[in-house]
């Protein structure tokens, strides 16, 4: 294992001081119990939009932390759900008296602390309403999941809740939207090589040199199909024939697209995955009126991709556009 870090034991402490170190404009880092929450929180009167989930997928979720966007982060060990205190806990510093929504990618743990905080919030008058994202078509049961993995999705439910919450949305209309969003956002993904946690020390599975994974999930989950090495243009077809075919997305459709590298992926061949993808798009009469193309979902350092497309709408065009300031997304202002 080859790692720029200390302890494996204190990986996710140091790197979360460094995050508050470089963005302490943004936001502050809170170490016991462990979360992020955005520069000047609570916000009076505003509904609250947090989330979740294991350290490793930088800058997913603490990296989303800003004006625009979420409010708090909790981040558990790598690859391992964040605790009911930490949820609870960030729920109560950005709750401005609006309520507090939570958005959950559809992993067993998250569900279920994210469920106990919730109970420990409402008990404590804290009004909290819950998205859940279930957007990965590859597999519909996984070692971590009962139903969809919840994926890429999940950046674009942040930013458009995020912008909603700031628009002065309540909270029922936040989560509508989350839900909308999620209904019309489909993923999928793509391993060339495995990756290491850092307290395990060793690949958590194993792939052959001249093979990937179609349809891996964001912590090595396996997919649909181990296969040899194929051309760009054939792994982007593979990819995006299942997701439009899942909703489906039609002629006319106008999409958000996502190309999101896993970690270890340069950005010369997301460029290039993007531009396939493009064309598949054209060809079927979809537009894509906005996208983003880069790491913003990662597997510690997992070379592969995933895509995402979001069948949008003028509100959630709207939401999309509106300024964002995070250290992982910044636009308009």
């Amino acid at each position: 294992m080859k790692k720029l870090i200390n302890d494996p034991a204190n990986a996710r402490r140091e790197f979360l001081a460094g995050l508050a170190l470089a963005h302490a404009d943004l936001l502050a880092v809170i170490q016991d119990p462990v979360y992020v929450v955005r520069a000047g929180a609570p916000v009076q009167g505003k509904t609250g939009v947090i989330s979740g989930g294991g350290s490793g997928h930088e800058p997913m979720h603490a990296g989303f932390v800003g004006r625009g966007m979420l409010d708090a982060a909790c981040p558990g060990e790598v690859f391992t759900s964040p605790t009911p205190d930490q949820i609870e806990a960030a729920t109560l510093a950005v709750d401005g008296g609006a309520g507090v929504l939570h958005i959950v990618k559809n992993y067993t743990g998250d569900i279920m602390n994210f469920e106990m905080a919730a109970e420990l919030c409402q008990a404590r008058g804290v009004e909290v309403r819950a998205v859940v994202i279930n957007d990965d078509v590859a597999v519909e049961d996984s070692l971590y999941t009962a139903g969809r993995r919840g994926v890429g999705t999940t950046v674009l439910a942040e930013k458009i809740c995020g912008a909603a919450a700031e628009r002065g949305y309540g909270l029922a209309r936040v989560a509508e939207l989350g839900e909308r969003v999620n209904r019309h956002g489909r993923s999928m993904g793509v391993a060339l090589t495995s990756c290491t946690v850092p307290a395990a020390g060793r690949p958590n599975f194993v792939i052959g040199a001249d093979e990937i994974e179609m349809g891996i999930g964001i912590h090595g989950e396996p997919g649909r199909e181990r296969s040899a090495l194929l051309p760009a243009a054939e792994v982007t077809a593979r990819m995006a024939e299942a997701i439009l075919a899942d909703l489906p997305f039609t002629s006319g459709d106008r999409v958000i697209a996502i190309v999101n590298g896993m970690g270890g992926t340069p950005l010369m061949e997301l460029y290039l995955v993007y531009a396939e993808l493009e064309r598949i798009l054209r060809a079927r009469g979809i537009t894509v009126a906005r996208r983003l193309v880069g790491n913003y979902i990662t597997s510690l350092e997992m070379a592969g991709c995933s895509l995402t497309l979001l069948k949008a709408d003028d509100e959630m065009l709207s939401m999309w556009d509106d300024p964002v300031v995070t250290a992982g997304l910044r636009w308009g202002a």
